[in-house]
């Protein structure tokens, strides 16, 4: 089970392997913002609380886009973050503003 919070609504789905963050949230019809979907802007800026071994390993945008600092506390680019396996997972959506 995969829990999305977002700005005023928090959901929990059924992870889908291969889907990002930012996918489930738009599916599930979580409050998510976001502008490019390409891991440009950063405004999918969310923090996984837990289960972040279910997702695959940061991407060369979250490299550049995410401070060493913001990826040891667990922030991830919500478009750029993919399910890769079945498992308990908690993300909340933190942008920047």
């Amino acid at each position: 089970m995969i829990t999305l919070k977002g700005r005023r609504v928090t959901k929990s789905v059924e992870p889908v392997t291969g889907f990002t963050i930012l996918d489930l949230a738009l599916k599930a019809e979580v409050d998510w913002g976001f502008s490019c979907m390409r891991g440009t802007c950063s405004r999918c800026r969310c923090q996984v609380n837990e289960g972040m071994e279910h997702l695959n390993a940061p991407t060369d945008e979250e490299l550049d886009n995410l401070e060493p600092e913001e990826l040891e506390q667990g922030f991830r680019l919500g478009c750029q973050a993919k399910v890769k396996n079945e498992g308990l997972i908690a993300v909340a959506h933190k942008p920047y503003f």
